[in-house]
């Protein structure tokens, strides 16, 4: 490394944000430039460590260990900090199609497998993955790259998330000819509808699309496939399909009062936000919740919201609800509190499981005085009025006591129920599984928790020239392993269609 003792000199520093109560009136992205002055110190904080953990991912059963791209952390770190950003962006495009997506809503697991991590706050990797690519942009450096000859095959990509993507353009870039099939109205899946703007500007998203399409993508929206083209229909056109439609069958609260009105899904919630925000050309100014199209999305202005699930979605629905200018605002988390520090079952350098505020608790806190999280809270049932809209929540808290082979179980606490009063109920606990139309059209086999069934790293479905990738495949994950599979996925069907491959 250029700086040996960086590590020793320097503290740590984080891309900064704007302070909540100045970005809860804006749907512009919050996150703040750093100077150059200091990301070259954060850079110099990278240590010669000889084994780089953070570079190596890996999957757990507690989270990802290390980076699932494989990104080339102390070899940019090091360049940042000498200056030489350029070749900082030729190293991170190695290994990563976009790191202005991960930069900006990755968790950072690299950081967590830190080997300064150990006994001091680890290197800021994620605010200088995304210095380099913004960088990058600024000066003009990245640009379209199309493939020098084609193949003459054609490979069909359905869904255009982070994974569709990336295989898009990693087959892209081996010559073949590519089309994205996306049944929603815009390209980029979960990164345009499952991601709120101020987190990640639909601009950023917009602005990778247009430099795919220049290099020779095609894009077809409003496509549903097995719906609008029978899947079979499709897989006769092309030479191969990747299958990368996601896992976005939710997971539901089968309790009495389900079906009262003003109980939604948390992906139906911010997909139509995203769209009213979008379609009325807002993005990127102040929040003016009356100019934009009526009907166009729920909105939480006034209301009583509840958002029942702890993750990145449940956040970014509290986040979501905050700019509609809710009354008032809380969040239930089955699971008990995280400790404040690494426990000993959860030792470096796995992912620290440990308590956190996200900007959405953050900005929460600034508006009603608290974290709006409720741990170890079990919802029962929803009661509603005359007119069958959701009036009141009713929960029990719980403890979680050792079951049968070790497995906890949930056990209720007598005389802790109660009741809150809920205008708007947002369901972000997780998702099941992918959708079913075009697995089922295909007959594609199942693996025990109804993904598509494809070996990791080998993607191959039971059916020939049929590849499954992403959140498809491997259930509901992070962006970062969407990138992972979706690479991986185009070098297998570069593979089986020429019989080598250069793709990493």
């Amino acid at each position: 490394m250029g700086k040996t003792t960086g590590f020793l000199e320097f503290e740590r520093k984080t891309t900064p944000f704007q302070a909540p109560e100045k970005r809860m009136k804006s749907w512009e992205e919050f996150a703040e430039p750093m100077a150059e002055e200091e990301l070259r110190r954060q850079g110099a904080r990278c240590m010669d460590c000889g084994i780089p953990f953070c570079q190596t991912g890996k999957a757990t059963p507690t989270g990802a260990m290390g980076c699932p791209v494989y990104n080339l952390i102390p070899e940019w770190n090091d360049l940042v900090y000498r200056g030489k950003w350029k070749e900082a962006l030729r190293r991170l495009h190695k290994t990563n199609n976009f790191p202005e997506f991960t930069g900006r809503v990755c968790p950072a697991p690299c950081e967590g497998s830190c080997v300064l991590g150990i006994n001091e706050p680890p290197v800021s990797i994620k605010s200088i993955e995304q210095a380099i690519i913004d960088r990058g942009f600024a000066e003009g450096w990245v640009v379209p790259e199309p493939p020098e000859k084609r193949t003459g095959k054609t490979v069909g990509v359905v869904g255009s998330g982070p994974a569709g993507l990336a295989a898009a353009a990693q087959l892209n870039r081996a010559g073949h000819t590519v089309t994205v099939y996306e049944r929603a109205d815009r390209i980029g899946g979960l990164l345009t509808y499952g991601i709120p703007n101020m987190k990640l500007d639909k601009h950023i998203v917009q602005r990778r699309i247009d430099l795919l399409t220049a290099e020779g993508i095609e894009f077809v929206t409003n496509t549903e496939i097995g719906k609008d083209i029978p899947a079979d229909e499709l897989r006769k056109k092309h030479d191969a399909l990747v299958l990368a439609g996601g896992a976005t069958s939710p997971r539901d609260l089968p309790v009495d009062g389900r079906d009262l009105k003003g109980i939604h899904f948390a992906m139906e919630f911010l997909h139509a936000d995203t769209k009213g925000l979008l379609d009325s050309g807002q993005n990127g100014s102040e929040h003016k919740l009356g100019s934009r199209p009526r009907g166009s999305y729920t909105s939480a202005r006034g209301k009583h919201v509840i958002v029942i699930g702890g993750g990145d979605t449940g956040t970014d629905c509290v986040s979501t609800s905050l700019r509609h200018g809710c009354k008032s605002l809380t969040q239930f988390e089955i699971l008990p509190k995280p400790p404040e520090s690494r426990s000993d079952s959860n030792p470096w350098p796995q992912w620290p499981h440990i308590y956190k505020l996200d900007y959405g608790q953050e900005e929460a806190r600034v508006k009603f005085g608290d974290d709006p999280r409720r741990y170890e809270i079990m919802t029962k049932k929803f009661t509603g009025d005359d007119k069958g809209n959701v009036k009141e929540l009713h929960t029990v808290q719980i403890t979680w006591e050792a079951g049968e082979g070790g497995r906890r179980i949930p056990k209720e606490v007598p005389g802790s129920e109660k009741v809150w009063e809920a205008d708007l109920v947002l369901l972000a606990m997780g998702f099941l599984g992918p959708e079913n139309p075009v697995l089922d059209q295909l007959s594609i086999e199942r693996d025990e928790r109804s993904n598509a069934k494809a070996e990791f790293e080998k993607y191959v479905t039971n059916v020939d020239g049929v590849f499954a990738a992403g959140d498809m495949r491997r259930g509901q994950s992070l962006v970062v392993w969407a990138i992972n599979e979706g690479r991986g996925v185009a070098r297998e069907c570069d593979r089986w269609l020429m019989g080598s491959t250069e793709l990493a």
